[in-house]
């Protein structure tokens, strides 16, 4: 009989909820070692995360049980409500040096940007879903790219990069969901990839043999292959002559608006006393409550962008090994319901929620051990973060409403 009942849970959406509330009470216990064992008075990151979670728990209700046709009939209306929600905040004061958040006149500030994340995707869904493209043509992904880059280049300019990146996370793997040609999606990242590895000589050789190769397997026409290699290989040569050109004092301003975190003293604070957190953690952690890069307030944000290194620190290894075999089997489940969706609307939303999950799962990871620059994305789940708290339990109602094998 229990057979039965977890035979009927593991194909059902509800299974998410698992790892999700898991994953949930891990936060909260890091929060309540960071806040009370540092005689943190309320409110404080826990007693605000438990706040939020009532509206989370709202949302999580309502979106799991709006109606689908309402989504997609009105979802374009949505997205230009916000693209104009995210140029709100520049009307505004800073806040931490940019223009993120929006004051209502209550306790806490509003983050539209969580919300353009994934109304990214529902928009995306609609518009590949209506329309019967030939995704074997290159100009197919430019429109979708196009809905994309409008709310992410306002948002870069607050400037929230790393934000940016998420919104952008999920094109690509919907384009190729839909049927778009893995050489077009190549040739979109591949002007990027041409001039941030051009800094690097034997790394732009290797790059450009390995391009030459892609667009040679490709068997694309002659002229567009000779434009696409000498055009990423122009891209490359002149972008060094370029940053090489600009005074320092340009070029500190251009690297603190990809990285306003960077410490004005040059040493990296951040990551070094995140790298320290979590390698003085060993296997087994250092018990709860007893992490001195935390409790001694080395560690900066532990409370959202470096809440790994505190957890990896306190608890050990083994405990973030745990951690991610949570985040692994969440994100396996909705690529499973995304397989498994009973209509094309519904897969593509699927696969743009699961990768804005599995962007902010990797970005943040990154981030602690050192793999990429500070860029302030929170944990799902995890971090401390009111609106992205509220907007996560959204897209998980989204995840079990469309994840249901019933049409709309």
């Amino acid at each position: 009989m229990l057979l039965n009942i977890w035979k009927k849970i593991e194909k059902s959406p509800t299974i998410i909820l698992i790892p999700v509330f898991i994953l949930l009470l891990l936060g909260l216990f890091s929060l309540l070692s960071i806040t009370t064992l540092q005689s943190q008075a309320p409110p404080n990151a826990f007693s605000k995360q438990l706040f939020f979670l009532i509206p989370s728990f709202i949302m999580l209700f309502v979106m799991s049980v709006l109606s689908k046709r309402l989504i997609h009939k009105y979802i374009y209306v949505f997205y230009v409500l916000v693209v104009f929600a995210v140029l709100l905040p520049f009307f505004g004061d800073k806040v931490s040096g940019t223009y993120r958040w929006i004051n209502f006149g209550l306790p806490f500030d509003i983050q539209p940007s969580e919300i353009a994340k994934w109304i990214i995707v529902l928009v995306l869904a609609r518009y590949l879903s209506d329309h019967n493209l030939q995704m074997t043509h290159f100009s197919s992904n430019l429109f979708p790219l196009l809905i994309a880059l409008i709310p992410t280049i306002i948002v870069l300019n607050q400037p929230d990069l790393g934000t940016a990146f998420v919104m952008m996370s999920s094109v690509l793997p919907m384009l190729y969901w839909i049927g778009a040609r893995p050489f077009h999606l190549f040739m979109i990242v591949a002007p990027l990839l041409s001039i941030l590895l051009a800094f690097n000589v034997s790394v732009f050789y290797f790059w450009a043999f390995f391009l030459a190769i892609v667009i040679f397997l490709s068997k694309p026409k002659l002229i567009y292959g000779l434009g696409l290699y000498f055009g990423n290989i122009f891209l490359g040569l002149i972008f060094p002559l370029v940053w090489n050109s600009l005074r320092p004092y340009q070029q500190n301003r251009v690297l603190i608006y990809i990285n306003p975190e960077i410490d004005p003293l040059g040493a990296g604070y951040h990551i070094i006393q995140s790298k320290t957190a979590l390698g003085s953690g060993g296997l087994f952690g250092k018990g709860w409550g007893q992490g001195t890069q935390t409790h001694l307030k080395f560690l900066p944000v532990q409370e959202s962008d470096f809440i790994v290194s505190a957890i990896g620190e306190e608890l050990g290894f083994i405990f973030l090994l745990l951690m991610i075999l949570l985040f692994f089997f969440f994100i396996y489940k909705i690529l499973r319901l995304a397989i498994n969706a009973s209509d094309r609307f519904s897969g593509l939303i699927l696969i743009g929620l699961a990768s804005i999950f599995m962007a902010h799962i990797f970005i943040n990871s990154a981030m602690a051990s050192g793999l990429m620059p500070v860029k302030g994305l929170p944990l799902p789940f995890i971090s401390y973060g009111g609106s992205f708290l509220v907007s996560s339990f959204m897209m998980i109602g989204m995840i079990l409403n469309f994840g249901r094998d019933d049409g709309y």
